[in-house]
């Protein structure tokens, strides 16, 4: 199962939808690792990385504004609300770790917001997770519109970081990069506090 983003200047942002339903690959995994509990998973989908920790003892919650991922999600067991990742979130300033992860650096069009909603939520020496672009990749934002099949969505806001960009980002919205690395084909950074 594959979808797309697709923007009016020809960009596309291509989804793994199949990747979403299983269960983490080992690169995911070895990321999970790295978490420091409790952790909060910002568009968490179905719940693949919430389940997870769970099943580590890691206390996790999921949030995503989808009805249907989250109606997936909690059928599989996973402790999720249904919301904006703007809107009141229980325990800010009390998570160890913000998950930003299959591309959800783009929520919203604006990283920058996105960061410092992130580090909103983080106790003083909690991390944030994120999954970026590889070298070379543009930070931008723009309109997209999600296709599958035939069907298209309404357009709505989205962005996309390069591991490049991260790093400025970062900075400029109360972060640090601690640590980037690549698993499989896709690049990772951690974030602390500045």
């Amino acid at each position: 199962m594959t979808a797309q983003l697709r923007a009016d200047d020809g960009t596309i942002v291509e989804l793994d939808l199949d990747r979403w339903h299983e269960p983490p690959n080992v690169e995911e995994l070895e990321l999970l690792d790295r978490v420091r509990g409790p952790v909060i998973d910002l568009g968490c989908g179905p719940g693949r990385h919430v389940i997870a920790l769970g099943q580590r003892g890691v206390p996790a919650l999921g949030v995503d504004a989808a009805p249907a991922a989250v109606a997936t999600a909690r059928a599989r067991g996973a402790l999720v609300l249904e919301r904006s990742i703007f809107e009141r979130i229980p325990g800010a300033n009390r998570w160890g770790t913000v998950l930003l992860l299959d591309g959800n650096i783009g929520i919203g069009g604006d990283p920058a917001s996105l960061l410092r909603r992130a580090a909103t939520l983080l106790r003083r020496d909690g991390i944030v997770l994120v999954e970026l672009g590889p070298p070379g990749s543009p930070t931008k934002s723009f309109e997209v519109r999600m296709e599958r099949d035939a069907s298209r969505s309404a357009p709505f806001p989205w962005a996309v970081v390069g591991v490049d960009g991260i790093d400025d980002l970062s900075r400029a919205n109360g972060l640090r990069v601690d640590d980037q690395w690549k698993g499989g084909d896709r690049w990772f950074s951690q974030l602390a506090m500045a």
